[in-house]
């Protein structure tokens, strides 16, 4: 459960960093903070619903 929280947090700091980019207009910061977001996020609810359902 641990691992799933640790991971979303990574997942919001990314999301924050995608915001941050788009007011920077930087797009190869915003596809890699995009992509983290997406992976993070993703392996984040998956952990979490694994252990909740386990």
């Amino acid at each position: 459960m641990v691992l799933g929280i640790i991971l979303l947090v990574v997942a919001l700091l990314s999301a924050v960093s995608v915001l941050r980019q788009l007011k920077l207009r930087n797009p190869l910061a915003i596809a890699f903070s995009g992509l983290s977001a997406l992976a993070f996020g993703f392996f984040s609810i998956a952990t979490i619903i694994s252990e909740i359902t386990a």
